[in-house]
């Protein structure tokens, strides 16, 4: 009997910043956006390249992502730390703070694995053996007080190379994550044409968290241990699949939507949100009554009145959501929930954010995968504006973007930029196998999916 080919870790280490800071030796306060994310898992994404053909390049290569990680780690030095919580009993005082010490470092893993780029993009479905392309396989955000806040895994097959990134989410979200990857991959790049330490980056990010008027910190939290607020939630079986969607398709779908709306303003991006939306209620074949939702994660950051820079390091995400009985969703059109959706967008104003923080400091949630996400809707997280293939590590541009196991539940939906660029989208959808299926046998929505080779 075969056994299946598994990562195996050949090394591991700690890279630490290239020098410190005066800002990178205190205790950071955290925000409620940071806060509300301490027992979801990290972020994982990854970009999977082909291997050139020469001798000793895995090793360079090692060498050169240490070496650009380290001076990465000193623009992006909260990375570095761990959380802490201090807390008394008299007064009765529960906080948790964002240790800034560089003294801890980035975990930085090597690893191999006897399967090519062919095994892992060729399924119809994201190999379960991508979960192993990841480190901190299940960690919540909570675990930052012993384990690193980031862990880098360099994965070699035999015909090419995943580079995989596990940030903890307390200390950034999407934005703040594809900044700093991006930054790497720039010093990366720059380093490898002679600049060895003075490399001028494009976008410095900005560490001094934003708090709410009405919020002094730190935040005291109304919990005396951390079982009140942290669980670890076990994802079903699921099937997870990345669906192309080309620019003519997505573009065909928002005119048929703002047709059908009456309306220019509905777009591209929720018009494929609701498509899918409908797509799956439909599969899962739901009770009339039944409420279904789609929810949207959201930047924060151009929402508030003065705007946060876009280069603003930590969280700044929320959540829309649009929601109909599963009935009526399937009784309207296309256009019908793209509305719905496009509200919930338009809607969530200046105003709108600062109430829910003023909510949640009246009464402080920490999100539950198993809680706050259910699965008889869809979430979609991610966006396909960050910029993935962008990144170059001196092996051209990626042929895929990939996640970890992390956040995965069902009706969870990543959106990544197509691989062509041009405003093509991929979304990777997770469904209970049997709603896949029903999914897959929609003629309306496989209509909307393009065929794209994988292997590019």
């Amino acid at each position: 009997m075969m056994t299946s080919p598994v990562v195996q870790i050949v090394s591991e280490c700690y890279v630490k910043p290239m020098g410190s800071t005066k800002e990178s030796n205190h205790l950071c306060n955290l925000t409620p956006w940071d806060i509300a994310m301490l027992s979801m898992n990290y972020i994982q994404k990854g970009l999977l390249f082909k291997k050139p053909d020469q001798h000793d390049f895995i090793e360079n290569l090692l060498d050169r992502l240490k070496q650009s990680l380290s001076l990465t780690l000193l623009h992006f030095y909260p990375l570095s730390g761990r959380l802490v919580t201090q807390k008394s009993e008299d007064p009765s005082t529960y906080s948790i703070f964002l240790d800034c010490n560089n003294n801890y470092g980035a975990r930085f893993l090597y690893a191999t694995l006897d399967m090519t780029i062919s095994n892992i993009l060729s399924p119809v479905d994201v190999p379960p053996i991508v979960e192993s392309f990841f480190d901190l396989h299940k960690a919540v955000n909570h675990d930052g007080h012993t384990m690193p806040l980031l862990s880098i895994q360099v994965t070699e097959l035999v015909d090419g190379v995943f580079i995989g990134c596990s940030m903890n989410h307390v200390i950034g979200d999407g934005t703040s994550y594809w900044n700093f990857f991006n930054t790497w991959s720039h010093i990366f790049q720059a380093q490898a044409q002679g600049d060895e330490y003075d490399v001028p980056i494009l976008r410095q990010p900005i560490h001094n968290r934003w708090f709410p008027n009405d919020c002094s910190p730190p935040i005291n939290l109304p919990f005396k241990q951390e079982d009140e607020f942290i669980s670890r939630f076990e994802a079903p079986l699921l099937r997870e699949r990345i669906f192309h969607f080309s620019a003519e398709s997505i573009a065909k779908l928002k005119a048929r939507a703002n047709s059908e709306a009456k309306s220019s303003e509905i777009s591209s991006f929720q018009t494929l949100s609701a498509h899918v939306w409908r797509c799956v209620t439909r599969a899962r074949h739901m009770a009339d009554d039944e409420i279904t939702s789609c929810k949207l994660a959201i930047n924060n950051r151009s929402r508030m009145e003065p705007a946060l820079s876009r280069d603003y390091f930590g969280n700044a995400v929320g959540v829309v959501s649009a929601e109909s009985t599963a009935g009526e969703l399937m009784e309207h059109d296309l256009g019908w929930a793209a509305w719905k959706v496009h509200k919930a967008v338009a809607n969530h104003s200046d105003r709108a954010v600062r109430n829910m923080l003023k909510e949640w400091l009246q009464c402080p949630v920490v999100y539950q995968l198993g809680v706050h996400f259910d699965s008889s809707g869809v979430t979609v997280s991610s966006s396909p504006r960050f910029d993935m293939y962008g990144n170059e590590f001196g092996m051209g541009k990626a042929v895929a973007v990939l996640s970890g196991y992390a956040n995965e539940f069902d009706g969870n939906v990543t959106a990544y930029p197509g691989f062509e660029g041009g405003g093509s989208i991929d979304f990777e959808v997770s469904l209970a196998p049997h709603v896949m299926i029903a999914l897959e046998s929609n003629e309306e929505f496989m209509e909307a999916v393009s065929v794209s080779n994988p292997l590019h």
